[in-house]
């Protein structure tokens, strides 16, 4: 019996040995060099192909320095690169496949992985650590990334650093059954397009224990067809990006669904979350939770603030012509957030945000940015400007929504120093054509007093309830109202005994439009 069972051991050694789905193929042996002088290209395809052609199995690539332009990945294939192993993309355009400028490469490929402690190198290193004076005229003549796979599936890729991509980095393409685990992308911060992950119209997707910095946006899902982008998890990654760290669009003609994102850290990034639907999707069951945002720091030398924001959702149209899109079923929990600049989410007149949950916010501002020059991110429209671009982004709040059906707001917490109040008085919530609303314990602090700011300001919003909101001594208002088309507004009694006023609205607002205890 023991004799059979080490005999059962060392099979299941050899089979470890000899890789996933067969053999082990050094790339030296093929001929690489793995020097970083002689271009290793055709060694490494050979490895992969001889590879795939027995029906699969490993590519190891021992320490060295690999030098090589694009490599095509085959069904059944893993790339296991040591620990000491370098690939470096070639700056020669001609070692790239045309249809691709990608270090490596799949189509129609299953069963295929990336793995191992290795690195893989792009060419982006162009004013590493400076920001260029006109981004728009760095040199985008000849760019390459590090990996795309089109119309793949079952793919894994774990544990490999990648740097300085000069494109997306991770570009996942019709893929399903996605599992990204440890991987590491240290991009240019302040390298155009750069993008950390992007899964476009894929299914099944799972990201995990990422740390990535980028020069766009780090992890993003986009809908390029009519195909959508479905079933998508990712927890527990650090983020820094000078765009948006965890982001949904621009490209959206397909819908999103069932997108659940959770213990991320994001930091130094113009917008912390954001969702930006142009093209006519819908967007919905899409999660938020326990995150942590930092936005750049108001002084940041990159001039981004005017455009800084935690959390950013919109819905407008790409061209004149584009279909509207929607968003519903929309939820933010335990959201925990440092920056200079409030949140803004905003619907459409024609498209309300439907079923939107923001549950225990808390909101540290320090040194608050001016908002008469701040915008929302129109990020590629191609319509006449609207007065939505600025009417939202520059309201005196800290949270700014618009155009909203059903809204559950639940401890919403806005924090900073008297000093830093007195600079803007804001509200804690502004809320504008909405309906259908319950809000919840929202604070502010401090009180705002000697000012007439409101904790809470709704402007043309039909059925709220206003409830169970604490408030400071000396608190001027706890509800202010705004516009003609106010109707069932409800303010409960607990906890506002601290604030001189609970209710005051403006004269254009309906008598008998609102009520208090």
């Amino acid at each position: 019996m023991l004799l059979r069972k080490m005999l059962w051991l060392s099979v299941l050694w050899l089979i470890a040995e000899a890789g996933v789905y067969g053999q082990t193929y050094d790339v030296k042996k093929f001929g690489a060099a793995g020097d970083k002088k002689a271009n290793d290209t055709a060694a490494i395809q050979a490895a992969i192909d001889a590879c795939a052609r027995s029906g699969g199995g490993t590519v190891w690539f021992p320490g060295g320095d690999y030098l090589s332009g694009t490599i095509r990945l085959r069904s059944n294939v893993t790339l296991q690169l040591d620990p000491g192993a370098t690939v470096w993309s070639s700056r020669e355009p001609g070692d790239y496949d045309k249809s691709a400028r990608y270090l490596v490469v799949a189509q129609d490929a299953e069963n295929i992985a990336l793995v191992g402690r290795g690195t893989l190198r792009g060419i982006g290193e162009a004013d590493l650590g400076r920001r260029p004076a006109d981004p728009k005229a760095q040199d985008l003549k000849f760019r390459a990334g590090i990996l795309k796979f089109s119309d793949c599936k079952d793919i894994s890729i774990r544990d490999v650093k990648m740097l300085y991509s000069d494109t997306w980095t991770v570009h996942l393409r019709q893929c399903e059954n996605v599992v990204i685990d440890g991987l590491t992308i240290l991009n240019n911060y302040y390298r155009t397009n750069s993008d950390g992950i992007d899964p476009v119209s894929c299914k099944n997707v799972h990201i995990s224990n990422c740390h990535i910095v980028a020069g766009d946006d780090c992890i993003v899902l986009k809908s390029t067809e009519k195909q959508p982008c479905e079933n998508v998890v990712v927890t527990n990654c650090t983020l820094e990006s000078i765009a948006t760290a965890l982001k949904l669009g621009t490209e959206s003609p397909g819908d999103f669904r069932n997108v659940h994102f959770s213990n991320c850290s994001i930091r130094n990034s113009t917008v912390g979350i954001g969702l930006f639907l142009k093209d006519g999707a819908t967007m919905e069951r899409i999660t938020f939770s326990h995150i942590d945002v930092e936005t750049c720091p108001a002084d940041d030398s990159t001039n981004l603030t005017k455009s800084s924001c935690p959390i950013f959702v919109d819905i407008e149209k790409r061209h004149p012509d584009s279909k509207i899109g929607r968003i519903r079923d929309l939820a933010f929990d335990d959201i925990q957030i440092h920056s200079n600049a409030g949140v803004l989410i905003q619907g459409m007149p024609e498209s309300a945000i439907e079923n939107l949950a923001l549950t225990n916010i808390t909101l540290r501002v320090s040194n608050p940015a001016d908002y008469s020059a701040r915008r929302k991110h129109v990020g590629g429209r191609r319509t006449t400007k609207d007065e939505r671009d600025t009417l939202y982004a520059r309201k005196p709040t800290y949270c700014a929504l618009a155009h909203v059906k059903g809204l559950s707001v639940d401890n919403l917490r806005v924090l900073m120093t008297e000093a830093d109040y007195a600079k803007y008085e804001r509200s804690a919530l502004e809320g504008s054509e909405m309906e259908n609303c319950v809000l919840r314990n929202v604070f502010r602090s401090p009180s705002g007093a000697g000012g007439s700011g409101p904790v809470i300001s709704l402007r043309n919003c039909r059925g709220a309830l206003v409830t169970d909101c604490l408030t400071e001594p000396g608190t001027p208002c706890v509800v202010a109202l705004f516009g003609e088309k106010t109707a069932n507004i409800s303010v409960g009694a607990a906890g506002l005994q601290a604030a001189a006023r609970t209710l005051i609205a403006s004269p254009e607002v309906p008598t008998g439009a609102a009520k208090t205890p």
